[in-house]
């Protein structure tokens, strides 16, 4: 009786016990689940981070897709946090239609395979702007770096493509825009249209070094500064007042083969020549003057250097005297001709001297700077008259020896009357010194 009361106070003892290792082996592993939880988010949100490559005000993304897709009216900037194969159309949220893509020293790649692929490194469709800043690089590789239906202005970065740089579309909807103050562009072809464009748009040049051709025809293409290696088609798309500026140095003092866009000028390497008459001189036609004087434009073929023919005829005029004065052995005074050179732009009236045949001279460009002119100085040296020359075959008079002058007959007389006076002293003393030596000589 007494064995079996004590077990009956003994088991809610082991119970009590026994609920409590369940209530802590509970709370252990609920603690030990909300950690592994909380450990994978925060392994999880590393993950994300670690793999963003574009940024939107604080947020960043794993696309620079996506990012352009939470832009807002109040966060318009994209920003490039890695370099990053992806093909990108410019599609933000509704409302908002400028945005700016910054480079920020990193390299967006075109996509050569998966859902983008065939499509430009950015594709800017009608009714959007895209500024690009940098530095950094949009690469197309196979494609274009660019396709633009809309407003594209680039101020800085680096553009390459093993193709069509980029290429703009005006059709009967819409109307593509671009704008370009600076940047490196290197490519084949720079500029041309989409497939299904009847022009090319409004594209203006404004800065930039650019390494490419770029094809004829694209007639709203406008060049007002720059630098560009192929000239080939360069002329129509400059200016009225602008040339292109050979020439250039690059870093290590070499040329950079580069031309540059500049206000259009003259230059000549000789500005004064000076003509011998000695050595033989003709007449000079305009292209020998330019020659001569090494006259250049900076332009291209789209103008063309015109000498005044006034002047040029007044320089031959005195050509004709200086070669008759040495044919005719005269002398020939040395005289200054200033001849005035203009740029003129091709496609004008022929030239033709309006004085002398009544026709239209040449037209200058409607710009700020028509009538751009050079002046350059040619001079004739003089021409002494030459001594007259003997007669040939006559030996000259040698000259004759010259006789001793005779002295005057009065001045002979004299000098005899003096010379026999002395004879006649000397003859006395002879006399008186022989009659003085006898008697001294007697007395002995």
């Amino acid at each position: 009786m007494r064995s079996h009361e004590k077990r009956v106070n003994v088991c809610p003892q082991a119970k009590s016990k026994y609920l409590v290792s369940v209530v802590l082996t509970a709370v252990f592993a609920i603690a030990s689940l909300f950690g592994t939880l909380l450990f994978s988010a925060d392994a999880v949100a590393d993950a994300a981070e670690s793999q963003a490559v574009a940024q939107v005000g604080n947020a960043t993304y794993a696309s620079v897709q996506e990012a352009f897709g939470r832009t807002t009216l109040k966060n318009t900037t994209v920003t490039l946090l890695a370099d990053v194969t992806e093909s990108v159309m410019i599609t933000p949220p509704k409302g908002v239609r400028n945005v700016t893509f910054d480079l920020n020293g990193h390299t967006l790649q075109a996509a050569e395979s998966g859902g983008a692929a065939g499509f430009a490194a950015i594709t800017v469709p009608a009714n959007m702007q895209l500024t690009i800043v940098g530095p950094g690089t949009v690469a197309g590789g196979s494609r274009p770096a660019v396709d633009c239906r809309g407003a594209l202005r680039v101020e800085s970065g680096t553009f390459t493509s093993d193709a069509t740089l980029m290429r703009f579309a005006e059709t009967d909807e819409t109307s593509a825009q671009g704008s370009f103050s600076g940047g490196t562009f290197t490519a084949p072809t720079l500029f041309n249209l989409l497939d299904d464009a009847k022009n090319l748009g409004y594209v203006t040049v404004r800065g930039g070094e650019y390494r490419g051709m770029i094809p004829a025809g694209l007639n709203t293409l406008a060049l007002l500064s720059g630098s560009f290696s192929d000239t080939s088609n360069l002329t129509p798309y400059l200016a009225d007042s602008l040339g292109l500026i050979p020439g250039g140095t690059s870093g290590d003092g070499t040329g950079d083969g580069m031309f540059h866009v500049g206000d259009l000028a003259i230059s000549s390497k000789q500005t004064s020549v000076e003509l011998d008459p000695a050595s033989g001189l003709q007449q000079l036609s305009a292209d020998d003057l330019l020659e001569l004087t090494e006259t250049q434009l900076n332009g291209i073929a789209d103008y063309r250097l015109v000498v005044d023919s006034d002047q040029l005829q007044a320089l031959n005029d005195q050509i004709d005297r200086a070669m008759q004065a040495v044919e005719k052995r005269k002398a020939f005074e040395a005289v200054n001709q200033n001849i005035t050179i203009t740029a003129v732009r091709n496609g004008t009236d022929d030239v033709i001297d309006a004085n002398l045949s009544g026709g239209a001279g040449p037209q200058l460009r409607t710009s700020d700077h028509d009538g751009i002119s050079a002046q350059v100085t040619v001079a004739i040296k003089a021409v002494a008259e030459p001594e007259e020359p003997e007669e040939p075959g006559k030996p000259s008079n040698p000259e004759k020896p010259e006789k001793p002058e005779m002295p005057r007959s009065g001045s002979a007389v004299q000098a005899l009357s003096i010379i026999s006076l002395l004879l006649v002293i000397a003859s006395a003393i002879c006399v008186y010194a022989t009659a003085h030596l006898r008697s001294s000589h007697l007395h002995n």
